[in-house]
């Protein structure tokens, strides 16, 4: 089955046990018959890990009963090796593998594909043919597994690089925004959610923040170049930035904007002509499902104009988000003066780590700001929300919120899935 964790990255893959498999099924190969499911030939939404899972699932009733063997390929494909006794049951079960996916063009159009559902092999009339096929699949997935290691050292190398790239120069920013102009940057845009989460760990979904990828800009448009080694021209890249996100949100270009969302933008955005050109494109109800957010650094380094921009904007009918805040920084500020109506509070061990002072702490902010409006981000594990939870957050963000997500939804189509096969 498919690798859980990094401590399986040496383990054998699927198609290689399979050939180890078959060569030793030679001496006893009388009496076995193979069946091999073509589930690549299914389209890709109807080839998700959990849908490979349940149709895998099927066999495990002979599988525990010794009278067969699973092996699931990268592509998705089946082959199951059983005992010629058990072919009726065998057969019954791949018609019910079948129906789960009665609706995709491979079984719904049959008539008019090539591709089979299934390929029965007698192991010991056909046994150099099912060897031929298999030794041809191990290949192509070594082939393919060196392809990903060569992408991945590549990148690897790229990353290192960048890291200790090249400071940005004025003229390296000036022939990047000219670029930034022409290229097309929705495929850079990322979407990370803002979620309650439940003693169970069940995600509930409230907005999501869009923002551009600067990682990946770096990578594609300035490998070898630092771009935050010099704050003032990073700042203003950002500012760049933000108006092409504008740009984007208001033609809908490639980027989703449905449900409540949030975007950050630097304060100069918010009081430029760009920022006047997108707010008359958005419809007054609009409004109230957008959250602007602004970081605290350019929030500190100018509070006049913060304020001014804060309640125009507010005025105009969207929210304001104070992002990037640290414990400290927040137990410092006068929060309800400072008047937004959320607040990012970035993750650290050191919550946890620092003791019944910095707990107390913590809690006299979650106090001040009201757990409603205070969100705990860049959790990218299970402790930030553990330890959220315990101190009376409710909301977050991070890469684990995103896991939960991805998990609730698997399942979900799970039990969709159940409950149409308990229907027919």
């Amino acid at each position: 089955m498919a690798e859980s964790n990094g401590n399986n990255r040496n383990l054998p893959s699927q198609e290689n046990l399979l050939l180890d498999y078959i060569h030793r099924l030679e001496s006893h190969k009388d009496g076995r018959r193979v069946a091999h499911i073509h589930l690549s030939g299914l389209r890709p939404f109807n080839r998700r890990d959990q849908h490979i899972r349940m149709a895998a699932n099927h066999f495990d009733g002979l599988i525990s009963d010794l009278n067969g063997q699973l092996f699931t390929m990268k592509n998705s494909d089946i082959f199951f090796i059983f005992k010629q006794t058990v072919l009726a049951e065998v057969e019954t079960i791949v018609q019910k593998v079948k129906f789960l996916f009665d609706d995709d063009p491979l079984i719904a159009d049959a008539d008019k594909h090539d591709l089979p559902f299934v390929t029965w092999y007698d192991a010991s009339d056909d046994f150099e043919t099912v060897l031929n096929l298999v030794q041809s699949i191990a290949q192509a997935e070594k082939k393919r597994q060196s392809v990903v290691r060569a992408r991945m050292d590549a990148r690897a190398a790229l990353k290192a690089k960048q890291q200790q790239g090249e400071p940005m120069t004025p003229d390296v920013l000036s022939r990047l925004e000219t670029a930034l102009s022409r290229a097309d940057l929705s495929n850079l845009v990322r979407r990370q959610f803002v979620c309650s989460v439940d003693s169970k760990m069940v995600p509930e979904q409230l907005f999501s923040e869009l923002f551009i990828s600067i990682k990946d800009l770096r990578e594609t448009m300035l490998p070898g170049v630092n771009v935050t080694a010099n704050r003032w021209l990073f700042q203003h890249l950002t500012e760049t930035l933000d108006k092409r996100m504008l740009s984007m949100l208001t033609k809908n270009d490639g980027v989703s904007i449905s449900g409540d969302i949030s975007f950050n933008v630097n304060i100069a955005t918010l009081l430029s002509q760009e920022f006047q050109i997108y707010d008359g494109n958005v419809a007054a109800s609009r409004r109230g499902t957008m959250i602007i957010e602004l970081q605290k650094e350019d929030i500190f380094s100018n509070l006049p104009s913060y304020l001014f921009a804060r309640e125009m904007v507010q005025d105009k009918g969207y929210r304001v988000c104070l992002d990037g805040m640290t414990l400290d920084t927040l137990a410092m500020i006068n929060f309800p003066r400072l008047g937004a109506d959320l607040c990012k509070l970035i993750w650290h061990p050191e919550l946890v780590d620092g003791g019944e002072l910095v707990h107390q702490t913590l809690r006299s902010v979650i106090e001040k700001i009201t757990a409603e409006k205070l969100i705990l981000c860049r959790c990218d594990n299970r402790e930030a929300v553990d330890f959220g939870r315990s101190i009376g957050i409710n909301l977050f963000q991070g890469r684990y919120v995103e896991s939960l997500i991805a998990e609730d939804g698997r399942r979900r189509e799970l039990l969709r899935l159940k409950r149409r096969i308990e229907r027919n």
